[in-house]
C-alpha cells in the first residue's frame, strides 16, 4: 500500500495531510491521484460514498492551479449545499500551507448578493450546486469561459435531482479544452451519455464497482407494523447506550413528524430537510457533530455532505426503491475503519425487495428481532445500580440519616433492593408487547383491527371524493400518498382521507369547501415520467389510465418503482421551476427530490 508522498504530492499538502493525521491514501485515492496529476485528461472516478472522492480529485486540482492566473481555473458542481460546503471545508483544510488558494462556494438558500460581492475576488476553485450557478451566470456575475478543470462530483445524484438539463447547459458555457474530471457512485446511461458528449478519451478507475458495499457495515432488517415504527426505533435506542444515528425517511412531512414524536420522547433528535433555512440546518449539523444530539431524522437530499465518522447504527424507516440511494445511505456508516449498522424497518411485502437488494449489491441481511421492553429495563436498571454504587457519599443531616435508618430498619437487605427496584421500574413505564409480529404487513391496522384513521374513515363523512392516479404499484403505502396529498394541497393532515388504494390508483375525500382547490393543486405535478391526474370522481374518466394524461409509465432505468416526483420542469421548452418550486415531492426514489434553496 503507497503513501501520499509515493504519489507525488508536493510538501504543503503533505504537510497539511500530516497535521490532520492522515498518512494512507484510500483505494480510490491511491489509484486517481497519480493519473490527475500526470497529463492533463479527463477522468473517471467510481467509488462509494464515505471513500474520500474529496480528496482524490481535491488534492490533484490544488497540485495543477497556477496562482498568478486571474482568472477562475477549477470549477466544482456538487447536487447539494451541504456538500459543497464539505468540499470546500476539506479543500481549505489541505490548502492550509497554500495561502494564496482562493476557494468560493455557491448555492441555493443563501444571499445571492453577498456571493456576487465574495466573487469579486476572483477565487481559483468555485463549488456551485448548479441551480445557483445557472442563477450567478444569467446574472453575469461570473465566467467559467476560461475554466482548465470541471469536476462532477456525486455526478449520479445530480441527475437524481433533475440537474441533467442544467448540467448541459453548464458544461456548454466551458471551454473545448478544458478538462472534466467525473466521480460518481454509479455509472447510470445519462453519466454514459456526458462522458460520450464532454470526456472522451476519458480514463476510468473504479472501486467497489457494481454497488459492492463497505465490508464493515452489517445489513440488518426488522419486520415491524407502520404503527410501530416509532416504538421499535425507541427500543434499539434504549438496548444501544452509544448510539448516534441518520433516521431516514421518504418525505419532509414524515422526517419533521418522526423527529417531533422522538423530542416528545426525551430523545435527542432533530430533524433535517429542504423546508429548512440554512441557519436552521447549520445548527443542527453543529450539534450533531458535537454529539448533543443522539440521532439525525433526515430526507435523503437533505443528508447529502454530511460527513460524520462516529455513526454507529443508519436507520431506513422508510426503504428506498432505488438501489444506489440504499448504498448512499448506508455509507454514511462505518467510516474511518470503524464497524456500522444497516438497519430496514420493513413490513412482510417489502422483504421480497430486501432479497432483490441482496442480490443486485451482492450482500446478505440479517433478521434481527425488535428488543423487548424487559430487555430495556434490565439495561436501564443496570445502569442505575451502577450509578448507585460508583456514587461517593457525602456528610449529610445526622438527624434525617438516623431517621432514614430507623424506617429501613424493619426490612432486610432483600427486601429494601426489591422495593428499590420497584420504584425504578414503574419510572421506565414499561410496556411489554412483543412487536415481532410475523403477520405484520402493509395493512395500517390498530390492534382492535381498525385502519388508520388517516387513510380508511368512511365516506359518509361529507366530504368530496377524488380519483387519483397513484396506486399499491408506486410501492406508496396509504399514509404516504397521504402525506404527499397534504404536502402538495397545504390542507391540514386530519382533513386528507385516502379512502381506498387500488393497484393502479387510489380515491381520497377532502371537505367540500375545498373541492374547487385540489385538482389545481396537482396541475402538471410529475411522478417520474407520469403527470399525476386528479379529478372529482362523480364527474366520470376515474378508471382512465391511459392517454395523453394519464398514461401510466414505468422507468427502466429504476425498475418497478423509482419514480420521482415534482412539477413538470419546463414541457417541452426546457423551462420551468428549478430550485425550491412548490412542487417538487418524490416518492420511491429515495427521498424528497426538490432541489433546495429558493429559487434557481
Amino acid at each position: 500500500m503507497a503513501t501520499f508522498s509515493e504519489l507525488g504530492l508536493s510538501a504543503p499538502l503533505l504537510k497539511a495531510l500530516t497535521e490532520m493525521g492522515i498518512e494512507i491514501p484510500s483505494p480510490i485515492q491511491e489509484q486517481a491521484i497519480p493519473i490527475l496529476t500526470g497529463e492533463r485528461r479527463n477522468f473517471i472516478g467510481l467509488a462509494q460514498t464515505g471513500t474520500g472522492k474529496t480528496a482524490a480529485f481535491g488534492l490533484p486540482l490544488l497540485e495543477t492551479l497556477k496562482t498568478d492566473v486571474k482568472h477562475t481555473q477549477a470549477l466544482i458542481l456538487a447536487p447539494t449545499r451541504e456538500l459543497g460546503q464539505q468540499i470546500a471545508q476539506q479543500l481549505q483544510l489541505f490548502a492550509k500551507h497554500m495561502p494564496a488558494i482562493r476557494i468560493q462556494v455557491v448555492y441555493g438558500g443563501a444571499s445571492i448578493m453577498e456571493q456576487i460581492r465574495a466573487l469579486r475576488q476572483t477565487p481559483h476553485i468555485l463549488i456551485a450546486t448548479p441551480g445557483r450557478l445557472m442563477d450567478l451566470m444569467q446574472r453575469k456575475a461570473l465566467s467559467i469561459k476560461d475554466i482548465s478543470h470541471v469536476i462532477l462530483d456525486e455526478a449520479d445524484e445530480m441527475l437524481n435531482m433533475g440537474f441533467k438539463e442544467d448540467i448541459d447547459e453548464i458544461l456548454s458555457h466551458t471551454p473545448e479544452d478544458k478538462v472534466t474530471w467525473l466521480f460518481s457512485a454509479t455509472m447510470p446511461r445519462d453519466i454514459r451519455r456526458i462522458v460520450s458528449k464532454y470526456m472522451p478519451e476519458a480514463a476510468e478507475v473504479a472501486v467497489n464497482k457494481g454497488g459492492e458495499m463497505n465490508k464493515k457495515i452489517k445489513h440488518q432488517y426488522v419486520v415491524v407494523r407502520e404503527s410501530d415504527k416509532m416504538e421499535t426505533l425507541k427500543r434499539f435506542i434504549g438496548v444501544n447506550e452509544d448510539l448516534r444515528a441518520i433516521v431516514f425517511c421518504r418525505t419532509k412531512i414524515a422526517t419533521q413528524a418522526l423527529a417531533e414524536d422522538l423530542k416528545r420522547s426525551d430523545v435527542k433528535a432533530e430533524a433535517l430537510h429542504g423546508d429548512m433555512s440554512q441557519a436552521q440546518r447549520d445548527q443542527v449539523m453543529k450539534r450533531f457533530k458535537a454529539g448533543s444530539l443522539k440521532l439525525l431524522v433526515a430526507t435523503d437530499v437533505a443528508a447529502r455532505g454530511i460527513d460524520v465518522n462516529d455513526l454507529t447504527h443508519v436507520f431506513h424507516h422508510s426503504m428506498p426503491d432505488s438501489l444506489p440511494y440504499y448504498t448512499h445511505r448506508s455509507g454514511r456508516t462505518a467510516r474511518a475503519g470503524k464497524d456500522g449498522i444497516s438497519m430496514a424497518f420493513v413490513n412482510s411485502a417489502e422483504v421480497r425487495k430486501l432479497k432483490m437488494f441482496e442480490r443486485e449489491l451482492e450482500l446478505k441481511f440479517e433478521k434481527v428481532l425488535i428488543p423487548q421492553n424487559s430487555e430495556i429495563g434490565i439495561i436501564k436498571l443496570t445502569q442505575w445500580a451502577e450509578a448507585v454504587v460508583n456514587t461517593k457519599p457525602i456528610a449529610g443531616n445526622k438527624q434525617i440519616e438516623d431517621k432514614i435508618e430507623e424506617l429501613f430498619a424493619a426490612f432486610s437487605k432483600e427486601e429494601l433492593v426489591a422495593k428499590m427496584v420497584t420504584i425504578e421500574l414503574k419510572k421506565l413505564s414499561i410496556d411489554n408487547k412483543d412487536l415481532n409480529d410475523t403477520r405484520a404487513t402493509g395493512d395500517r391496522r390498530d390492534e382492535g383491527g381498525r385502519s388508520d384513521s388517516r387513510s380508511s374513515r368512511s365516506s359518509s363523512t361529507g366530504g368530496t371524493r377524488f380519483f387519483i392516479n397513484i396506486g399499491e404499484y408506486d410501492r406508496m403505502s396509504t399514509r404516504e400518498l397521504a402525506d404527499l396529498i397534504v404536502e402538495q394541497t397545504k390542507l391540514p393532515a386530519g382533513e386528507v382521507t385516502v379512502v381506498k388504494m387500488e393497484e393502479r390508483h387510489s380515491y381520497f375525500e377532502v371537505p367540500a369547501q375545498h373541492a374547487e382547490k385540489v385538482p389545481k393543486d396537482f396541475t402538471e405535478y410529475m411522478l417520474g415520467s407520469r403527470e399525476i391526474r386528479v379529478n372529482r370522481a362523480d364527474q366520470g374518466g376515474s378508471r382512465r389510465e391511459g392517454g395523453d394524461r394519464g398514461g401510466y409509465s414505468i422507468r427502466r432505468d429504476g425498475g418497478r418503482g423509482g419514480f420521482s416526483g415534482g412539477r413538470r420542469e419546463g414541457g417541452s421548452s426546457g423551462s420551468g421551476r428549478r430550485e425550491g418550486g412548490s412542487g417538487g415531492r418524490s416518492f420511491g426514489g429515495g427521498g424528497d427530490r426538490r432541489r433546495e434553496g429558493g429559487r434557481r
